[in-house]
């Protein structure tokens, strides 16, 4: 099977709030008050927590089918601390993502103790964003210059 590309463009329309759009989806992401925005969005991190917890549903409901198991019932709650201080320019002692997550599964299948223990880790194992969070991903920057409009 040939690689999947995704993307997501947008634009700045603030300091603190960025709007783009990913396939035929709009997001819009701000900050809170506390940290200079307008609280009209869900902010970067969140947003990241948010896919963390939605690729681990799409995982565990791929892997139950392919064990045999129904999910009668599956909640997720994903929580991190972050210092600000590295973010915010006022310190560079600590590192400016998360210092470690905590991922809530609450689970209600049909299989037996074995099979959830299974799927828990194989979920764990298949799902992208658990890869890319516990795994350095290579990341190229490539600036370039606005089209001029003359």
């Amino acid at each position: 099977m040939s690689n999947l590309n995704f993307s997501f463009k947008g634009t700045s329309t603030s300091a603190t709030k960025f709007e783009g759009k990913t396939r035929q989806f709009n997001l819009v992401i701000d900050e809170p008050e506390a940290l200079g925005g307008n609280d009209s969005a869900a902010n970067p991190v969140e947003y990241l927590l948010a896919g963390y917890a939605g690729c681990l549903n799409v995982v565990y409901n791929l892997v139950a089918q392919e064990i045999g198991i129904k999910i009668n019932q599956l909640d997720i709650s994903i929580n991190g601390d972050i210092n600000p201080e590295k973010f915010l320019g006022i310190s560079d002692k600590e590192r400016a993502g998360f210092q470690s997550l905590n991922v809530f599964v609450e689970i209600e299948t049909n299989g037996t103790h074995e099979q959830e223990q299974q799927l828990i880790a194989t979920a764990k194992d298949r799902c992208p964003v658990n890869d890319n969070l516990a795994n350095p991903t290579p990341i190229q920057y490539l600036i370039t210059q606005p089209i001029s409009k003359n």
